[in-house]
């Protein structure tokens, strides 16, 4: 389960339920279905200006209010895992290859299954235990059964075999395109 996006839904659930009913508590006050309020009522008691700390309270509120909204906005750009230094150490000397390196393979294996336009690769964590991130898109009426079934027998053990690692956890992301005409190499 994604803990992040399910906490995402969630909150974002909430937030239209909340504004929804306030939405109709107005609409609802306004054309007299409620008699909660007097329509014909001053919004705030008496004719004088609020102290002037009651305006900066509210700029201040406003202001972090928009900081955690561009905050949630960032998190939502798809963010690349970052690519790691592997280096493995004998008495012939060391050997370091960066992971983005290794990576670099499977997505040109990939890009060359039928059916596939594109596809980006990712490899993360140590050097023992890495994790494979595929990002693979495919013209709509390609079957992503079977360019999935072709990834993880032939792509991904081709890549356990080089990396010299019993498992490879991989996570897949399919994205299909309408777009019609020659692939992009």
């Amino acid at each position: 389960m994604n803990r992040p996006a399910a906490l995402n839904r969630t909150l974002l659930a909430l937030i239209g339920l909340v504004l929804l009913a306030a939405g109709g508590f107005a609409l609802a006050t306004h054309f007299g279905r409620l008699h909660v309020l007097d329509p014909a009522s001053s919004l705030v008691p008496g004719s004088t200006a609020p102290p002037t700390w009651v305006f900066y309270a509210a700029i201040a509120v406003a202001v972090v209010l928009g900081l955690l909204c561009l905050r949630w906005l960032t998190a939502q750009a798809f963010r690349r895992p970052k690519t790691v230094a592997w280096r493995t150490e004998e008495a012939e000397g060391a050997t370091t290859l960066d992971s983005s390196t290794a990576a670099a393979p499977v997505a040109a294996d990939v890009e060359g299954y039928d059916g596939v336009r594109s596809a980006s690769a990712w490899l993360t964590g140590p050097r023992e235990a890495p994790a494979l991130f595929l990002i693979v898109t495919t013209d709509a009426e390609a079957d992503a059964g079977a360019i999935r079934a072709r990834i993880t027998e032939h792509a991904v053990p081709r890549l356990r075999q080089a990396l010299e690692v019993d498992a490879l956890p991989v996570r897949l992301e399919v994205r299909l395109t309408a777009k019609s005409g020659a692939r992009a190499r």
